[in-house]
């Protein structure tokens, strides 16, 4: 056979399967090919909104279910053996794959990245595959796993029937995990971006470590009720009647499928624990507290679990002092692992001291690049009195009649300690107009606001911007604060995406973390926000897809400059280790010496104001006298003195840059120059099959015509914008063609049936005019049968023909 002339998928199905299913891989269970592993990134231009192409590699070997273990990258026989290995090698480093091959069907080329025999890579003929156990020996010996920790690492993840699968990079986190502590690591670090299913993968890992019989006694501890009560309806539900919640409150919650479950618990109303359940789920303020009756923990023989897994660990155990950590350290012999999207690394605490470094991270850039997390769009927007600051005239009085301190006031003054009621009007008055311009007033949004008390002005001053809506339905408009009972009961349908009620937020720190919004499209800052560990969390808020409601990005809207954070290199996701101990230093850092920034200069020994305390509850309001009366000066005129707009281009970077240069540069790249161009439309039979390829790219040009506001052919709108000539209107197209009169050579009929073609182009743009479909609609219809009109040109390959001439008519010219 002559492999020359096959197909990538021929050599696939003729050479490459048979030789990896002769070396023993079981074809229906360990063999997977053409595996998606990227959803492709999300794309984000004004109006413009579409995916790159995801990653897909053409197999993928499985020792069992979700344990990779080889990859294969093939290429039809016109290429060399090892053409694919480049690529093959980059797929592998992303899926946490050892053993790489590439092949044209004349045999393999073997990359062992354990180097088992000796040299990296050979090449070997189609009867040398390895065999599932061959390549299973290597993985072993390399991750250095025992028998006991061997039988821990195979076992199976649970499988609910369904069909659903562990993205890859929960695979690698659950893998890694299970691997560690298979191995007798007993603290264990999770980075992954919020959005990206950390719940999920905690289960899977929890799941397998207690089904193989390696941690029988399980605790997950969490900060927010709805975090336990989501959890144990959903992603823990498989433990049945295993689990239980360490609460005194029974109550019903309804399940992601419509059902309602009513949740078991662990503790009486004696406060007395049942101890015969087997995972215990548990609200970390539920069963601690200063005072020693509060420490419900310590009814548990500190022995009694031997895992605990900590969701947000960011939040609280990170901090010797915190209540977290003392549970922590009460269950010190158990196995523990910390789940956060936000690796709390500051001055003052750190949790890589405690947990060590992570043995997997997903941050939220890769997340965006996979396609997985929705991209942003920031709207940076500049007030006078924020830029220049404000300073009262001399006797300027308050509110209150009191004299104002004559001093320059800035941002960081604004809402904290001095209040211009016109800013906070301005700001809802800008976010208003906002909603009305993008079409959709009913997106959810969050306001981020100074404190309690801004943002009950803020949600004021949004519901006098919004009296039509909020006229309909009061709850259009809600502040939801850790102060406010109301608010906080209406939480649940905030993030609900079945409900259409709430719909703008205002809070100042209770939705920055822990709260899954799916459809929340607005992000509005009217706060400084100095911790880079909550920056990320609120930009969490926004990262989820949701598919169902057309939901693919999100929008930043921030007042404060709050969205510099995006330009500093920790950004990206990576945890930053400060304090930095020698060998023999405690690996904790000491409390006893100041702390240092990133200059080497002492720092104070307690936070600044600056700095934000994410131990604790949220939105706690200061102690009596702990913080002076904020002053109320009216009448101080405010106005907008900029905005921008900026996107993430396709290397992660915010860019400012309009829709119309963005699309230059994208048409520049498929049309190097204006001849290319032009012999590539001329010579296309169907127009719109060059459209189709440029909208697989990224780029609809209907998107681009609405927002150049132009009655413009597909045509012209490339010659346009890409290469600078002037446009002409579909009209002029049209018209130009009927001055030429080149349909002479046609009778009556079909000179009739041109024209009708010209004025359905001229009014409605159609490029597919050669279906001969279009005879069967008016105003065809009124000028004779299809069968009829086809006869005036001599049958459908004549009509075809000149169509075809009417089309090349129709672009002869392009000035």
């Amino acid at each position: 056979m002559d492999k020359t002339g096959l197909s990538e998928s021929d050599i696939c199905a003729k050479f490459i399967t048979p030789a990896v299913v002769r070396a023993g891989w079981d074809e229906a269970l360990q063999i997977r090919r053409e595996v998606s592993f990227t959803k492709g990134r999300i794309i984000v231009r004004g109006k413009l909104v579409s995916r790159g192409q995801g990653k897909r590699a053409d197999y993928v070997l499985y020792y069992k279910p979700n344990i990779p273990l080889a990859l294969i990258e093939a290429k039809d026989n016109s290429h060399s053996i090892g053409d694919g290995m480049q690529q093959g090698l980059e797929y592998a480093a992303t899926l946490n794959i050892l053993f790489v091959f590439s092949s044209n069907g004349d045999g393999f080329v073997f990359h062992d990245r354990t180097r088992a025999g000796g040299a990296t890579e050979t090449t070997l003929s189609l009867d040398a595959f390895p065999s599932p156990d061959d390549l299973w020996a290597r993985f072993r010996a390399w991750k250095g796993l025992t028998p006991e920790a061997e039988q821990t690492v195979l076992q199976d993840y649970y499988d609910d029937g369904s069909g659903k699968a562990p993205r890859y990079y929960q695979v690698n986190a659950i893998n890694a995990a299970v691997e560690a502590i298979a191995k007798g690591q007993q603290r264990v670090l999770l980075v992954m971006a919020t959005g990206t299913g950390k719940t999920y993968t905690a289960f899977q890992i929890i799941w397998r470590l207690w089904k193989a019989g390696r941690k029988k006694r399980i605790l997950f501890l969490a900060d927010r009720n709805v975090l336990v009560d989501q959890t144990m309806v959903n992603d823990f539900r498989p433990f049945g009647a295993s689990m239980a919640k360490l609460s005194t409150n029974s109550k019903t919650i309804e399940r992601d499928d419509g059902s309602d479950l009513t949740l078991p618990t662990a503790i009486d109303k004696k406060r007395r624990i049942d101890t015969a359940y087997e995972v215990y789920l548990g609200l970390y303020q539920a069963i601690t507290g200063p005072d020693e009756r509060q420490k419900l923990f310590r009814e548990f023989s500190p022995g009694f679990f031997d895992l605990i897994v900590i969701d947000e660990c960011h939040r609280g155990s990170a901090a010797e002092d915190s209540a977290w950590r003392e549970i922590l350290e009460y269950f010190s012999s158990a196995t523990q692992i910390g789940l956060t999207a936000t690796p709390k690394e500051t001055e003052y605490v750190s949790n890589i001291a405690y947990f060590g470094d992570p043995v997997y991270s997903y941050s939220l850039k890769q997340g965006i690049r996979d396609g997985f997390l929705a991209p942003y769009k920031v709207v940076k927007i500049h007030i006078d009195r924020d830029v220049q600051g404000y300073r009262p005239e001399k006797g300027q009085r308050d509110r209150d009649g009191d004299e104002v301190e004559d001093r320059i006031y800035n941002v960081k003054d604004f809402d904290r300690t001095l209040v211009l009621d016109d800013r906070t009007k301005l700001v809802a008055k800008r976010v208003t107009r906002f909603l009305k311009e993008s079409g959709d007033r009913f997106q959810k949004t969050i306001v981020f606001c100074v404190d309690q008390e801004h943002a009950a002005r803020m949600r004021q001053a949004l519901v006098n911007e919004n009296a039509d809506l909020c006229a309909e339905n009061h709850r259009y408009v809600l502040r939801i604060t850790g102060g406010d009972a109301e608010g906080q009961a209406q939480l649940g349908n905030f993030i609900d995406p079945e409900s259409k009620y709430p719909v703008l937020v205002t809070t100042s720190r209770l939705l920055s973390t822990g709260v899954d919004a799916q459809t929340c499209r607005l992000i509005v800052l009217d706060r400084e926000v100095g911790s880079m560990t909550e920056f990320k969390q609120i930009v969490g808020r926004g990262t989820r897809v949701h598919e169902d409601t057309r939901k693919f990005y999100f929008t930043l809207m921030d007042f404060r400059g709050a969205t510099n954070h995006f330009a500093d290199p920790q950004f990206d996701g990576e945890p930053v280790q400060i304090y930095e101990p020698h060998d023999d230093d405690p690996v904790v850092p000491p409390d006893d010496v100041p702390p240092n920034d990133e200059e080497g200069e002492s720092l104070p020994e307690t936070p600044g104001e600056d700095e934000i305390i994410v131990d604790g509850l949220p939105d706690a309001d200061p102690p009596p006298g702990g913080r002076r009366r904020k002053v109320y000066v009216d009448g101080v005129a405010v106005s907008i003195l900029g905005e921008r707009i900026e996107y993430l281009d396709e290397h992660g970077k915010l860019v400012t840059e309009s829709l119309r240069d963005f699309t230059k540069k994208a048409l520049r790249k498929s049309f190097a120059s204006l001849d290319g161009f032009l012999n590539r439309w001329n010579k296309a039979d169907r127009k719109q099959a060059i459209l189709d390829e440029l909208e697989a790219e990224g780029l609809s040009l209907s998107v681009v015509a609405e927002e150049l506001g132009a009655d413009l052919d597909p045509f012209d709108l490339i010659c346009h914008i890409a290469f600078d000539r002037k446009p002409l209107t579909r009209r002029e197209r049209a018209e130009n063609v009927k001055k030429r009169d080149v349909f002479t050579k046609y009778g009556p009929q079909a000179r009739a049936v041109l024209d009708a073609l010209l004025a359905k182009y001229a009014d409605e743009g159609v490029l597919n005019l050669d279906d001969a479909n279009v005879l069967r609609i008016p105003p065809f219809t009124g000028l004779g049968t299809t069968v009829q009109l086809l006869k005036a040109f001599g049958g459908k390959n004549g009509f075809e023909q000149a169509v075809h001439e009417l089309q090349a008519a129709l672009y002869q010219e392009t000035a």
